[in-house]
């Protein structure tokens, strides 16, 4: 028989928010990466508008964890059930309820009621396991409420935008230069330094310094690399002076002609840096146009050398 350490747990938080708009954030799982600080990346498998089936990466303890999941939605009652199809190791069970009551017409009882199970003959896993789901579960509370609170805002502050680029090359060579980020500093002007590692296969944990004429900045990322579908998303975990939140992916899709390769942005803007990244005087309004050029042209920069570097290593007519 196997030991199993099983765990039940349940926190609420007061929010200045209705009800409604909670559920709405909670509901909304591919703009997690946004709106919760520890979740990487949600990639939707299934959803028919009540059941959802979905795999979600994201950064516990230090640690990337991924795991398939169902969730069931009941936008009535505004609550949530989810449950994990295979728990991420050490877990052997997880699963629990997200709702948001109604506590009066512009506020809400936030409650998140969890419950996991692990291994009880490894002391080290389950303590791991309790500091992991203590601190995941205290930060999705957080910034549900953070997000929620904010919920007449989010319209100005949520920005998402791409620049595209169409290559007459193969798109294996294309996914390759993504790929190695490590070797961007030799090849495009803006990056100073980038250390990367790939200790899981597929999951990059990149720190990456860069010059603008705002100064120099170094950002952390962890990158979920899909090289069958040619794909990377990524996520700063520290990003850039004014963003709150920086998410991203870069596409390759083959055609006739050569690949399409898209770079794409959505970030949430952060309202209390702008005076002092562009002055007393700028608005929300010169921030996005600041965040959509800035990001935009170090995306065009390594858009144009991974052109660069495909058209030159092979012909296509």
């Amino acid at each position: 028989m196997i030991a199993e350490h099983a765990d039940k747990r349940s926190r609420t938080v007061h929010a200045s928010a209705p009800a409604g708009v909670a559920y709405a954030l909670m509901a909304d799982a591919p703009s997690w990466p946004l709106y919760f600080s520890s979740i990487i990346h949600v990639e939707q498998l299934e959803f028919d508008g009540v059941r959802e089936r979905m795999r979600t990466w994201t950064l516990l303890d230090g640690q990337v964890k991924a795991w398939t999941s169902q969730r069931h939605l009941d936008p009535v009652a505004r609550r949530m059930e989810f449950w994990q199809e295979i728990a991420a190791p050490p877990f052997r069970t997880a699963g629990g309820i997200l709702s948001a009551r109604p506590d009066g017409p512009h506020d809400s009882e936030l409650e998140l009621r969890y419950d996991y199970s692990v291994g009880a003959d490894s002391p080290g896993d389950l303590e791991w396991a309790q500091r992991a789901t203590d601190a995941h579960s205290r930060a999705q509370l957080a910034d549900l409420k953070a997000f929620a609170e904010r919920w007449t805002r989010l319209d100005e502050l949520v920005l998402s935008f791409e620049d595209t680029v169409h290559i007459k090359g193969p798109a294996e060579l294309v996914y390759d230069f993504l790929y190695r980020a490590g070797d961007w500093p030799d090849l495009a002007p803006h990056v100073q330094h980038v250390d990367l590692t790939e200790s899981v296969p597929g999951v990059q944990h990149m720190t990456m310094r860069t010059h603008t004429e705002y100064g120099t900045h170094t950002t952390s990322s962890v990158r979920i690399c899909f090289p069958h579908a040619e794909r990377i998303v990524y996520k700063q975990t520290a990003p850039l002076p004014l963003l709150e939140a920086h998410t991203g992916e870069w596409s390759v899709v083959p055609d006739e002609r050569g690949v399409t390769v898209t770079a794409q942005h959505s970030v949430v803007l952060s309202e209390e840096q702008i005076a002092d990244v562009l002055g007393e005087q700028a608005t929300v309004a010169d921030a996005r146009r600041h965040v959509r050029e800035a990001l935009g042209r170090n995306s065009r920069v390594l858009l144009a050398h991974a052109k660069t570097h495909a058209e030159s290593a092979v012909r296509m007519l």
